[in-house]
């Protein structure tokens, strides 16, 4: 699994899955048409700002509401490398996994990531590293397994390789 190093975004506790891609546009399953729209409610910039390997910073309950796949799935296509949230919503994290869309809790990273800082993550370690304040934060990393489910892109993509294997 590659590390993940960009830029942040920081966002409130809460963040809804209406939110993140809002119901309006749920009539396509086209990914890329998604990400077109992603955060659009709550920072209506974000796509034109987000470059590829940038990260997600957040609250409490990060991706809480429905269950839809869609949430996960507009933020990876968007460009980000990795959510880091003091919490996730449940289904939602089980979403990201299913997708393959790194996500790590910690609430100590979460509390002093400041918007734009550049940040560095080792997934096998669970390091996030603050390079703009210098400062680092140590998250439970995911079992090896689930490390090569995101790896794979995601669940599905996982169980083909096992077939071939």
């Amino acid at each position: 699994m590659n590390n993940a190093c960009g830029k942040t975004f920081l966002y409130p506790d809460n963040v809804d899955t209406d939110v993140i891609i809002p119901a309006r546009y749920l009539n396509t399953p086209d990914a890329q048409a998604l990400a077109e729209h992603c955060m659009e409610d709550i920072d209506p910039s974000f796509t034109q700002k987000v470059k590829a390997g940038d990260l997600i910073t957040a609250g409490w309950n990060f991706g809480c509401g429905s269950s839809r796949e869609h949430a996960p799935l507009a933020i990876k296509t968007a460009g980000i490398s990795c959510v880091i949230a003091k919490s996730f919503a449940r289904i939602f994290y089980r979403n990201a996994i299913n997708i393959g869309l790194p996500i790590l809790e910690c609430e100590e990273a979460a509390d002093q990531i400041q918007a734009g800082d550049e940040i560095e993550v080792d997934f096998a370690t669970g390091t996030i590293t603050d390079k703009t304040q210098n400062k680092s934060w140590k998250a439970q990393p995911f079992p090896e397994f689930i490390q090569a489910i995101i790896s794979q892109g995601g669940w599905m993509n996982y169980l083909r390789q096992m077939e071939k294997d």
